[in-house]
């Protein structure tokens, strides 16, 4: 069993609109953009970056916004919900707020015991927010939310397949262990982790297969600390038979890919370099970075790419 692994690093998914994405965790959730940069692939799209103040590992979503891409299909072979761990007592405030937002998709219900909220993201992407207690991960404060019902980052996310197996062994691997099981989910858990600790896998036999599209997530990221961690779970996942990408240098984490059983795109990424490396802590996500192979392309794509907020 491999101990490099932390818990979750990111989770990205893919949208239509850049401004209406950014206005909804912004607005709504009260996330920090701590990036805004553009696609590695596709520079003409932006690639957006939202967590707590710091942008540590275990709090950062990001976003694709492809213009004119078409609605996601749910279904098997995806991240199925995204959820955010916010203190005890909170919902209530995030009910209100919600609605005060025109969010839809809201209710409440109950899982492992813990008092949960989902609600839909702007493409229709599946989150949930769910009461914790004493986590110790400090809320962005510059969003007009106050700290005792902020979001604090990741609770879990949850994987849907047809068939748990494959990705049970995965994570077993990856170092998580089963601690509960209702209705057809499994609760894996990575002890001692940053504070994004949870996966579940939700069992659906006879879901269609996930077609990738706006409120889509296009893959999960776990966290390791480091190159030497990262090299080592390589090595350990193409000694089990995955393939599995070289590193890649992504500016703020090094990165290698590979598919999980059952179809969920998995990623590694180190905690280092950080997303202030290449701006000021104070002013991450302010100004457009780009890649160097992209930098070329600054005058154009800042005529191209649409406004974001300040």
């Amino acid at each position: 069993m491999l101990t490099q692994i932390e818990g979750i690093h990111h989770i990205t998914s893919m949208a239509r609109d850049a401004q209406e994405t950014d206005r909804f965790i912004t607005g709504t959730l009260g996330l920090r953009r701590v990036k805004k940069t553009v696609n590695f692939d596709a520079p003409d799209v932006y690639h957006l970056y939202y967590a707590n103040g710091v942008g540590a590992p275990g709090t950062v979503m990001t976003y694709f916004p492809f213009p004119n891409i078409v609605a996601g299909s749910r279904g098997a072979g995806e991240v199925g919900t995204t959820v955010y761990a916010v203190p005890e007592g909170s919902l209530d405030y995030w009910t209100k707020r919600f609605d005060e937002h025109d969010v839809t998709g809201v209710a409440r219900e109950t899982r492992f015991g813990e008092t949960r909220l989902r609600f839909d993201g702007i493409d229709g992407d599946g989150f949930a927010l769910v009461e914790t207690k004493d986590d110790a991960r400090a809320p962005w404060d510059g969003a007009g939310i106050d700290a005792d019902v902020a979001i604090r980052g990741f609770h879990s996310a949850s994987l849907v397949l047809r068939d748990n197996g494959g990705s049970k062994a995965l994570l077993s691997l990856m170092g998580y262990t089963p601690v509960a099981e209702e209705g057809g989910v499994l609760r894996m858990k990575r002890e001692g982790g940053n504070g994004a600790d949870l996966i579940d896998l939700e069992t659906s036999p006879d879901a269609p297969v996930a077609r990738q599209g706006a409120g889509s997530v296009h893959h999960i990221a776990f966290a390791v600390a480091d190159d030497p961690a990262e090299l080592a779970v390589r090595a350990a996942l193409e000694a089990e038979g995955f393939r599995v990408t070289p590193v890649i240098d992504r500016d703020y984490f090094h990165s290698i890919y590979f598919r999980a059983p059952g179809g969920v795109l998995f990623e590694i990424a180190t905690n280092v370099p950080g997303f202030d490396n290449d701006e000021d802590m104070a002013h991450l996500g302010e100004a457009l970075k780009l890649p160097k192979q992209h930098a070329h392309l600054r005058a154009q794509l800042e005529k191209a790419l649409p406004e974001i907020g300040g």
